[in-house]
C-alpha cells in the first residue's frame, strides 16, 4: 500500500487513516484475487466452464470482501482509489481492448477509474490486454 500521503504529516493521525478500514480490506482482496489468478487463463474464461472446488472456496470467502468494500464510504481519494480498483477488478474486460474500441458506458467508466487512480497516485493493476487475440 502506497504510504507516501501520511509520511509529511506531524499530525499522528492522518488522513488516510479515515480509510484504513478500506485499505485494510484491498490488501485482503488483493490477497485472495492473487489466489485466482495463479493460472494463466482468465477466472471469466472459466466461469462457464469447471471451477475447482478451490477456487470456489476462494470465491466465497471472496464475496464478504468485495461487498465490503463496495458498502465501506470512502473519506479520501486513497480510499476512493482502493474502490476504484474493486471497480476495475470487477469490469476488467473493460480494460481488454483499446479505448477507442469500447463501448461509451465503458469508455466512462475506465476513463474514471484511470483518472481516480491516477489522482490517488495509486497504481490500476491490470493484467495485460489481450488486443487483437
Amino acid at each position: 500500500m502506497d504510504t507516501r500521503a501520511s509520511l509529511g504529516s506531524s499530525d499522528s493521525t492522518t488522513s488516510t487513516d479515515l480509510d484504513a478500514g478500506l485499505s485494510a480490506l484491498e490488501k485482503q482482496f488483493i490477497t485472495l484475487a492473487a489466489e485466482l489468478d495463479r493460472e494463466p487463463a482468465d477466472l471469466g474464461e472459466r466461469v462457464g466452464e469447471y471451477l475447482t472446488a478451490e477456487d470456489e472456496a476462494v470465491l466465497a470467502r471472496l464475496d464478504p470482501i468485495e461487498r465490503a468494500i463496495m458498502e465501506t464510504p470512502a473519506y479520501t481519494v486513497r480510499g476512493l482509489s482502493v474502490k476504484a480498483r474493486h471497480l476495475a477488478y470487477v469490469l476488467s474486460e473493460y480494460w481488454e481492448a483499446p479505448i477507442d474500441q469500447i463501448e461509451w458506458q465503458g469508455r466512462a467508466i475506465r476513463l474514471l477509474v484511470e483518472a481516480i487512480c491516477n489522482i490517488a497516485d495509486a497504481p490500476l493493476h491490470i493484467r495485460e490486454p489481450r488486443f487483437g487475440k
